[in-house]
């Protein structure tokens, strides 16, 4: 499923003008998913609660790019 997931955003960024700003909002979801779930995990271990407000102040542009390179 998600080699076909990644074989569409590779065509709909090839061919679909605005198609890189769909890939953009796919890594920067998944990025933010992923690091969701790591504060969470931190935060219970710690005996707090996750904000989003942390989770989005974390994140590097570098981190996004890497992501991209990741799905594609």
């Amino acid at each position: 499923m998600w080699v076909w997931l990644r074989m569409v955003l590779a065509l709909v960024v090839a061919l679909l003008p605005g198609g890189f700003a769909v890939l953009l909002g796919y890594v920067a979801t998944r990025t933010l998913l992923a690091r969701w779930r790591a504060a969470q995990a931190q935060a219970q271990a710690h005996g707090r609660e996750a904000s989003l407000k942390d989770v989005v102040a974390s994140l590097h542009f570098r981190e996004l790019v890497r992501e991209a390179r990741a799905a594609l």
